[in-house]
């Protein structure tokens, strides 16, 4: 079946499969053996993790592509366009070149059905096979093990970090997470992990595999002084690195990966990785007179990364906070509920979406049922448009977050007033 855009192709790969979700190998991993694509030119790297994994995917395709290498990035999910998440060289891909691969994909499928995200992973696969890369830089969707992006084998897996979430398909406690997202590792590869107070099943899935496990805490560690940091491993050491505009541990976890794969980087280059490095909705400034900052933090692992965040601002923040009900509210909120001077809670559209009031009472339940600072709105936009009111009048900076959703419809909202 042709169709003659992008928007097209995504609308009927939608239609596709009954499930958003559907975990396992056997569907896309056939379609990939048809497809008989090649490997980049160098090696093939996996992140996976709770959080953490787009900034880590971000600072390793920035170094890399300072250095002259050629890199394509798949991540997910996307705000404002799909092709965020087939980039190369950092640049996102055309509409041109992504539909021949929805083309090409489809044709060789038959009646094999592909969910979207398999459907996007084969598509990006196919895009750097034709483009002739050095490194391909792939992050992972839902787990591990049987996460789609898990049908090429990775030369080198990352593990960011391990929280509980997506826990009615990943398991209910850490140690099994841990596992799941362990087995994006390979017999002989290296397995880089950036975990803090790691789960054993970490080694113990890394020694069933026979890969070659490296962790923080124990094969390297980095320490925090008043403006810098410092990294080192046995002999290897970095002194007096500038705080990243990305979390520090994902940070330390990139040194990590650089080093074990021997790239023997410099102290400028690092320096220049962590002053430049950004992402869309980490922690992003977006906006001066009243600071507006996005942040896609949507789970407890995040948002006590978020007060971290806030701690350094000069004054308490207004929220605007949108969340998918499916996500673990009452302890997100358990965690920001005293870090704002007032909250405007926004309904999010589509299934998942929870209701402003949802947010509210969660909310209140961590101020003694005290609701003179929380407002429920109907949409982001209403949300925003009121605490900017509110933020000019008392001075304040604004965070805009709680979901991928949240702040794509932030940043639509602005990209409408251009």
């Amino acid at each position: 079946m042709t169709h003659t855009s992008l928007s097209s192709w995504l609308s009927y790969i939608e239609s596709q499969h009954p499930s958003e979700i559907e975990l396992g190998l056997e569907r896309g991993s056939e379609v990939l053996r048809l497809l008989n694509l090649s490997r980049p030119n160098k090696k093939v790297i996996t992140v996976a993790g709770t959080n953490g994994k787009g900034s880590t995917c971000a600072m390793l395709t920035q170094y890399l592509c300072s250095f002259g290498h050629s890199v394509g990035t798949y991540t997910s999910p996307h705000f404002l366009h799909f092709n965020e998440r087939v980039a190369l060289n950092n640049v996102p891909c055309s509409d041109a070149l992504l539909c021949q691969a929805f083309e090409v994909i489809e044709q060789v499928r038959g009646e094999t059905p592909l969910t979207y995200f398999e459907f996007s992973t084969l598509a990006a696969l196919w895009v750097f096979d034709q483009s002739d890369l050095d490194y391909w830089v792939l992050e992972v969707g839902l787990g591990g093990r049987l996460d789609s992006v898990n049908m090429i084998d990775t030369d080198v897996a990352v593990m960011t970090s391990i929280a509980l979430d997506h826990t009615d398909w990943l398991g209910d406690n850490l140690e099994v997470i841990a596992q799941e997202k362990a087995g994006i590792a390979r017999k002989d590869k290296l397995l880089i992990s950036g975990v803090v107070n790691p789960p054993a099943s970490i080694q113990t899935t890394a020694a069933d595999i026979g890969a070659l496990l490296r962790q923080k805490g124990k094969d390297f560690n980095f320490t925090l002084t008043d403006q810098t940091w410092c990294w080192e491993a046995g002999d290897v050491r970095y002194e007096n690195l500038p705080m990243p505009g990305l979390p520090l541990q994902n940070a330390a976890t990139v040194v990590a990966v650089l080093v074990y794969m021997g790239f023997e980087p410099d102290e400028s280059a690092l320096r220049v990785l962590f002053n430049t490095a950004q992402l869309t909705g980490r922690f992003q400034k977006v906006q001066d007179s009243p600071d507006v900052y996005i942040d896609v933090a949507h789970n407890p692992e995040a948002a006590q990364e978020l007060v971290q965040r806030i701690a350094q601002l000069p004054s308490a923040p207004i929220a605007v906070c949108g969340m998918l009900k499916d996500k673990d509210i009452n302890r997100v909120m358990s965690c920001l509920a005293d870090q704002f001077s007032a909250w405007f809670c926004a309904d999010l559209s589509g299934p998942r979406g929870a209701k402003a009031e949802a947010l509210a009472i969660a909310i209140a339940s961590q101020k003694e049922g005290d609701r003179s600072n929380i407002h429920t709105c109907h949409s982001v936009a209403d949300a925003f448009d009121k605490a900017i009111d509110q933020a000019e009048l008392e001075k304040r900076p604004v965070i805009v977050f709680g979901s991928f959703v949240t702040v794509s419809d932030y940043l639509a909202l602005n990209q409408d007033k251009e």
